[in-house]
């Protein structure tokens, strides 16, 4: 599967849990592993706008942990 794909697979597990009343922690885990996915798409994709989505699903994930 490549990084794309992984992403989506991931945002479709998330919104899945989410549905199902997961815990805040077993969504911030899969928010972290969202995080590495996407680092890797990025990375291979390369350009600005893959950089910025990385940065602010951070910044996001940071958020959670501070609640």
């Amino acid at each position: 599967m490549d990084e794309s794909q992984a992403v989506l697979e991931r945002l479709r597990r998330i919104e899945a849990l989410d549905g199902s009343g997961a815990s805040p922690a077993v969504l911030v885990d899969e928010l972290r592993a969202l995080l590495a996915e996407a680092e890797a798409w990025s990375r291979r994709e390369g350009g600005e706008a893959g950089t910025k989505a990385v940065g602010e699903l951070r910044s996001a994930l940071r958020k959670t942990e501070t609640c």
